[in-house]
């Protein structure tokens, strides 16, 4: 015992200088060491100084250590858990899309939701693509182009607004694409889910500057702000405000 004096003394100075997570990691050497760590006193002094008002107003706790307070208080939030099978499938879908040069309509598709189910190989975000066959031409100028998208629900027989006369702002003539947003409407049982925006994207080649028309090729749909797989694409469509 009279060996082990002068290291416990060395023990007793250092712990007091550590951070939670270096005394709790001392707690695993060794027994000695996990007796001199559990000591209440170096936890109450972390727990007043990761929370000084709160010990102000209550110097202890009633029915628990200082040491679980402290874990209570610090412990990690728990890894995202994988999301239970959807309560909504593609084949229950179909999507309603039209597209409109001012007020011209150039393109009017009804599509199930087998077709239009697909995964991109270049993004890692899940994409609803449309075909489009045959092609149609839109002006590559000042044009004022607009796209809605209606989801129908065939289990509800419902229908929820996706995209509502969105305008085509953004060209992207690198990537061969135009861009237009909406934001989703969710159902009133999800008041905390906003800000969310459906993408929809014009697939063109260019079919010569003179001219001055693209041919469409393909329409894409994504969620990239909230959903980049299947299920979460799924789960973010099943809290739409179906009517």
């Amino acid at each position: 015992m009279s060996n082990n004096g002068p290291y416990l003394e060395v023990l007793k100075a250092v712990f007091p200088l550590l951070e939670g997570k270096d005394l709790a990691s001392c707690m695993l050497v060794s027994r000695q060491w996990r007796e001199v760590a559990s000591d209440d006193y170096l936890w109450k002094c972390l727990c007043s100084k990761a929370f000084p008002s709160f010990f102000k107003r209550r110097p202890s706790p009633s029915n628990q250590t200082f040491h679980n307070l402290y874990k209570t208080f610090s412990r990690r939030q728990p890894r995202p858990q994988p999301l239970p099978p959807p309560n909504l499938s593609f084949d229950d879908l179909e999507l309603y899309v039209d597209l409109w040069s001012e007020d011209a309509l150039i393109f009017s598709e009804a599509v199930s939701g087998s077709v239009f189910r697909s995964r991109s190989s270049q993004s890692d975000d899940y994409k609803l693509v449309v075909p489009v066959d045959p092609r149609f031409s839109i002006p590559s100028g000042r044009a004022n182009v607009s796209v809605s998208v209606l989801a129908g629900r065939r289990d509800l027989d419902k229908v929820a607004c996706v995209v509502n006369r969105s305008v085509f702002d953004y060209v992207d003539g690198t990537a061969f694409r135009a861009l237009a947003y909406d934001y989703l409407c969710f159902s009133p049982v999800h008041p905390f889910v906003n800000g969310v925006r459906a993408w929809v994207s014009l697939l063109f080649v260019e079919c010569g500057k003179e001219e001055r028309v693209v041919d469409v090729f393909g329409i894409e749909i994504d969620f990239c702000d909230a959903a980049s797989s299947e299920t979460e694409v799924l789960w973010l469509l099943d809290m739409l405000d179906w009517k």
